[in-house]
């Protein structure tokens, strides 16, 4: 059974938004060509945007909270075990990104190039604030051995390159090599390095 509810216009814009970064990675997307696809003129757009940028900032505050949204409930369920803790979050970043392509170009910053700076700037937190929470999983767990809480700044750096190759690679390949493909055994790869 469909939800009879209509979808609100700001969220039709984001999701034409997204779909247009997936399927034209190479393009620029206009406002132009984003209210053709969406079916309405540049003014409404404006109407719910006051630019582009606007428009890519929502994009990245959904990712933020979807992402962050999960990793809090990881850590919630899972405060002593940081390898399981770090399996699952890396788990979630590479399952986002893997559903969400156009968002995964937009946080990767291939569709940002030529766009506002800032939004690059914003993008480069989201992942340092997903490196500290690694850091923090890493370091506090009930189950850290000393070595383990040493290491833990490298570690949480190790595990944010994993993610951010996988997702560039995901990209790179036209979408058809996923993040998550044959995750559980490069996981237990790197789960080795960084859990002894």
């Amino acid at each position: 059974m469909t939800d009879p509810r209509p979808v609100p216009r700001r969220q039709q814009i984001l999701e034409a938004l997204a779909r247009e970064i997936e399927l034209r990675p190479a393009s620029r997307i206009t406002t132009a060509r984003l209210a053709g696809v969406v079916g309405v003129s540049e003014a409404a757009l404006y109407r719910h945007f006051p630019g582009k940028a606007a428009m890519f900032e929502a994009l990245i505050g959904f990712a933020e909270e979807a992402v962050f949204g999960l990793v809090n409930r990881i850590l919630a369920e899972e405060p002593e075990a940081a390898r399981r803790c770090c399996e699952r979050i890396v788990g979630v970043v590479l399952g986002f990104a893997e559903h969400n392509a156009g968002i995964t170009r937009v946080l990767i910053g291939e569709a940002l190039v030529g766009e506002d700076r800032a939004l690059s700037e914003r993008v480069a937190r989201f992942f340092d604030r997903l490196e500290t929470q690694l850091r923090m999983v890493i370091r506090d767990a009930g189950d850290a051995n000393l070595t383990q809480r040493s290491r833990a700044g490298a570690s949480a750096n190790l595990l944010v390159a994993f993610i951010l190759g996988r997702m560039h690679q995901f990209s790179s390949s036209g979408l058809r090599r996923r993040p998550t493909e044959d995750l559980e055994r490069q996981w237990a790869m790197l789960a080795g390095a960084v859990f002894g």
